[in-house]
């Protein structure tokens, strides 16, 4: 048989593949995950603390690279203490840790949405002990936050969307277009305090905006070591997505063949020219192309209080966006700050902000880049570890 390497790259669900042979059309594999991966998406079972009960709720926040890197402390009664987990990082796409910070801002928020819904209010101070270091190799056990629970709260109205929300990984429908007056509402959605949204779906505005999110996407392709950092939290077939819970999870009948078939390729990129190399490509020029609309988030400045609040304001985008039937998907590879993306960088402040890209922490930064549009299909709920893996008890 000629075997041909495949190979699955970064962004979240790109898979490429080269034909061989002997794969029949309509594989006999499930590409459905196995329930236990996505258990988190039916809710607190069993759960009576009413912490441990919002937290069930936290962890389906979207997170880079679904590192879900949050870990609580929950030994001082009436109050959930958040940190980061330093192992869960990515230091070559996020070299700043920025985007984790991101996912720890919608973590956050999901948490404070479901003890809402029991009536307890959050009173969450950030930073209780001082900022983290701008270098990842500095980052250490200090909180993100403290967040003490009082009574008194008011249900928030979309707190029904956290177990339906998703991310979806595939092409927009490019024949039903978003509508200004549905982009107004998603804006006002992540309206809050520093925070500024914005937003477009006007036709002229749009070619530029894909082509950024398309040549933006390459870079982070076409660098070797970004690449291979997406590529060690694959996790292929029923037996590793179980056994993770994280990363990106890949389970279609094809890959989970070319993987036992050992043509499944971990330790290196796809060559240039390779139908992994050309699957990828036609892969991410699909969702930048199908974009129907785009939407950002920025910030005055760059601290990370101001990063989790923008997670904050994205995560309650993201579930407004779901409840009405609106697809979101980050695209934010151009707001990397690896070197190799600078160009974009600056290409992304310029198309969006109208000005140059931020030169200190005090300079309006973007901080979320995503596109817009309808599904054409179901999208599936993402794999997270169980609750207990969270919490130092």
């Amino acid at each position: 048989m000629n075997r041909r390497k495949f190979i699955w790259v970064a962004g979240g669900g790109a898979i490429a593949a080269a034909s061989v042979a002997t794969v029949a059309a309509g594989g006999v594999w499930s590409s459905t995950f196995p329930a236990g991966a996505v258990q988190a998406w039916e809710g607190p079972v069993g759960e009576t603390d009413p912490r441990r009960r919002a937290l069930a709720y936290a962890i389906t926040a979207p997170n880079p690279h679904n590192l879900q890197p949050w870990q609580v402390d929950l030994r001082e009664s009436g109050v959930i203490t958040l940190f980061t987990d330093p192992t869960r990082v990515l230091p070559e796409t996020d070299p700043l840790g920025r985007q984790i910070l991101i996912g720890h801002g919608a973590f956050l928020e999901l948490l404070v949405v479901a003890l809402a819904q029991q009536g307890l209010a959050a009173e969450v101070t950030l930073w209780p002990q001082g900022e983290l270091p701008a270098s990842l190799k500095g980052w250490d056990r200090r909180p993100v936050a403290r967040i003490v629970l009082r009574g008194g709260a008011v249900a928030d109205p979309l707190f029904g969307q956290i177990l339906k929300r998703r991310t979806p990984k595939s092409d927009f429908d490019t024949a039903r277009a978003v509508s200004a007056a549905d982009l107004q509402t998603l804006m006002a959605s992540a309206a809050a305090a520093g925070l500024l949204p914005g937003g477009s779906v006007e036709p002229a505005r749009l070619p530029a905006l894909r082509e950024l999110c398309w040549e933006s996407a390459k870079v982070e392709l076409l660098t070797p070591r970004t690449m291979m950092e997406s590529i060690r939290l694959t996790r292929v077939g029923p037996r590793e997505i179980l056994k993770h819970r994280d990363g990106i999870s890949l389970n279609s009948p094809f890959i989970r063949l070319a993987d036992t078939a050992g043509m499944f390729d971990r330790n290196a990129p796809p060559a240039e020219g390779s139908p992994g190399y050309k699957a990828a490509m036609d892969r991410f020029s699909g969702h930048s192309r199908s974009a129907m609309g785009f939407a950002w988030l920025s910030t005055a400045g760059n601290s990370r209080s101001e990063q989790v609040r923008a997670g904050r304001a994205y995560v309650r985008m993201q579930l407004k966006a779901t409840e009405m039937g609106l697809g979101v998907h980050p695209m934010s590879q151009a707001l990397q700050e690896f070197a190799e993306m600078q160009p974009h960088f600056e290409r992304a402040h310029q198309l969006m902000l109208g000005k140059g890209a931020p030169r200190s922490a005090g300079d309006e930064t973007l901080q979320m880049f995503v596109r817009l549009g309808y599904t054409k299909a179901q999208v599936p709920a993402t794999p997270r570890r169980p609750l207990a893996k969270f919490v130092a008890a």
